[in-house]
């Protein structure tokens, strides 16, 4: 595979400056953000946009700052979940464009506020001989534009609602947000169990951690006692199960979200006492306390990483081995011509430190 370094000449365009600069930027804006959570589902429909709208406002409840990135291109929605129009006006300044602004200082960053009007498809281009490849392309650049554009500020928590699919902008997204850890979305449907597998799959393809499973549009219990389950019941404990990671929330089917989502207010807000939002105020605990504890931003390192997640030296080493020899897709580094020894002479003193 060639790497941009083989280019004989650029016409003039410094390709490698850009995509250097780019990188550096990148590296920059998410170095001020203590942990990055994804949340996947590999399906659309599983409410997976509703629950990170959900998340958000009970951690920024918490006392903590909290950014959203929307990357469902195709199918935005998290601005007007959490009130932000899209006649919102976002300003471009000399370092970088400025989030749009949500519930309870909530910073977002979504293609519904950069498009035209609300009903505005996102088109990635009109040549009739465009290719499915191309469009993966242009849809993977506009995400790291968007992550490193974007003035984040310091962060304790980004949550990434990542589009549905495990294609190529799952992956590419995976390169781009390392040591994020991934929740998995699914209702306790058959079929969405089936995809949300999947999910799981590629995140770990991608040398993301997942860190467990959240069922939504789970079982509901009645004002009598009694318990409906619209979708079926145990459907998130299985999925849990089957990937090797806990349930970490079960959210009932509550109408009460639908009815805050359409005003454009998290139903944590809107309804504090109803079950959903219950059910959301624990997971928030959850993440905080077992996903993605408080930390110093000074301690946002490899080191660190391997602490918290409790990971020996021969796991560290057979991932090292393994990054390093899978088929090179970036062009920047291979085994060929990288030594392991010395990342692992890192690792080693890093988990002795």
């Amino acid at each position: 595979m060639k790497t941009y370094e083989d280019l004989v000449g650029d016409g003039g365009s410094d390709i490698i400056g850009q995509v250097t600069e780019l990188g550096e930027k990148l590296r920059s804006r998410l170095d001020k953000i203590k942990y990055k959570v994804a949340l996947m589902s590999g399906k659309g429909g599983v409410g997976k946009s509703s629950i990170t709208a959900n998340i958000a406002s009970c951690l920024a409840d918490r006392g903590n700052k909290v950014g959203i990135l929307d990357a469902d291109l195709n199918g935005p929605s998290i601005g007007h979940l959490l009130g932000v129009g899209n006649d919102a006006k976002l300003e471009m300044k000399d370092d970088g464009l400025d989030p749009g602004i949500g519930h309870q200082g909530i910073r977002i960053m979504s293609m519904d506020m950069l498009l035209k009007t609300a009903d505005t498809p996102v088109m990635w281009t009109d040549a009739d001989d465009a290719t499915a490849s191309w469009v993966s392309v242009m849809e993977s650049t506009a995400i790291r534009e968007l992550l490193a554009d974007t003035n984040w500020g310091e962060l304790d928590y980004l949550l990434i609602d990542m589009p549905p699919g495990t294609s190529d902008i799952q992956m590419g997204l995976a390169r781009m947000l390392p040591r994020t850890d991934v929740l998995i979305v699914t209702t306790p449907a058959k079929a969405a169990q089936q995809v949300a597998a999947r999910a799981a799959d590629m995140a770990r393809k991608g040398y993301l951690r997942v860190a467990g499973v959240i069922e939504n549009m789970g079982p509901s219990t009645n004002p009598d006692g009694t318990i409906t389950a619209v979708f079926g019941s145990g459907g998130g404990q299985r999925l849990a199960e089957s990937i090797g990671v806990p349930l970490i929330a079960s959210i009932p089917l509550d109408t009460a979200v639908a009815a805050a989502g359409d005003a454009g207010t998290p139903v944590a807000i809107e309804h504090p006492d109803s079950t959903a939002s219950m059910a959301y105020r624990d997971l928030a605990e959850v993440i905080v306390t077992d996903v993605a504890p408080p930390i110093e931003i000074a301690e946002c390192s490899l080191r660190g990483t391997l602490i918290r997640a409790g990971a020996d030296l021969d796991r560290a080493r057979a991932r090292a081995e393994a990054r390093l020899n899978e088929p090179n897709r970036s062009g920047f580094i291979s085994a060929a011509d990288t030594d392991v020894e010395p990342i692992i002479e890192s690792v080693e003193e890093s988990t002795h430190e």
